[in-house]
């Protein structure tokens, strides 16, 4: 590990992860979500360090960290895994959004004791009923396509994202498989969890299937809670990209939700 003004670098799997450190209080890693860095979490992380000893990092392939030759969950786990051993010497919040958030959950359930908690924003949802069909896929390619010129426009700068289209439309479809047994990490859990989760993740549309991913999400969250009624929840009128748009208000939460749990945690 290098350490410079902050910023320290992981070095695992071939891959160099880019992370930032800072703050004090109570240890908390951020784990971002797919196609999102360090950078685009600038001003939550900013808000978190207030309270918090605060480390977060760029996923393989994001940001200021390196590309890889393989771009899946168990690899982007790894990343996490990595940060985690190397920074983490009291067992901190993790808390992760969208993709981010199911890494989390993975994590804690296989490391019970590494954790004092979870906060899990807009992801790790056991939805019933999957986004991604055959009649969405022709949808998706376009997205993925569509993605190629904002990965140009960011190219070279800190808000990268170094992954192809194909990469994007298969880590979804890898996701999608993923959250169809998440339950089951849930079950290996111990520690406190808390959701927020956005009203419109599929967006404000007011087209048939917009509306009814939108329906499906909160299907997931009301799914989980049944399951496990010791999961809270917080929800906030915004889309997936509430960690950026709504940075204030989901740092409040974190900051809330946390105060209720015991210090020996850490």
């Amino acid at each position: 590990m290098t350490t410079k003004a902050g910023r320290f670098e992981v070095r695992h799997d071939g891959v160099t992860i880019s992370a930032s450190r800072g703050g004090r209080g109570r240890p908390l890693v951020l784990c971002p979500g797919l196609l999102t860095t360090q950078a685009d979490l600038h001003e939550l992380t900013e808000l978190l360090r207030r309270d918090f000893d605060v480390v977060t990092f760029d996923l393989r392939g994001h940001g200021l960290s390196s590309p890889a030759d393989r771009y899946t969950f168990e690899a982007f786990l790894g990343d996490l895994d990595a940060v985690l051993a190397e920074v983490a010497p009291r067992a901190p919040l993790l808390v992760g959004h969208s993709l981010g958030a199911d890494l989390a959950v993975h994590h804690a359930a296989g490391h019970p004791d590494a954790v004092a908690g979870l906060v899990l924003v807009d992801g790790a949802n056991p939805i019933p009923e999957p986004f991604l069909t055959e009649a969405d896929l022709p949808e998706f390619r376009a997205m993925a396509e569509s993605l190629r010129h904002e990965f140009a426009r960011a190219e070279g700068t800190a808000h990268q994202v170094l992954l192809t289209p194909q990469d994007f439309l298969d880590l979804n479809l890898e996701i999608e498989a993923v959250r169809s047994s998440i339950l089951d990490r849930y079950r290996e859990i111990d520690r406190p969890v808390h959701l927020i989760m956005s009203t419109s993740m599929a967006g404000n549309g007011g087209d048939a299937r917009t509306q009814w991913r939108n329906r499906n999400w909160r299907a997931g969250v009301e799914r989980l809670v049944r399951e496990r009624p010791h999961v809270a929840t917080s929800w906030l009128e915004a889309d997936h990209r509430l960690v950026v748009t709504h940075a204030p208000e989901v740092a409040r939460l974190i900051h809330d939700v946390q105060r209720p749990w015991t210090l020996d945690r850490c």
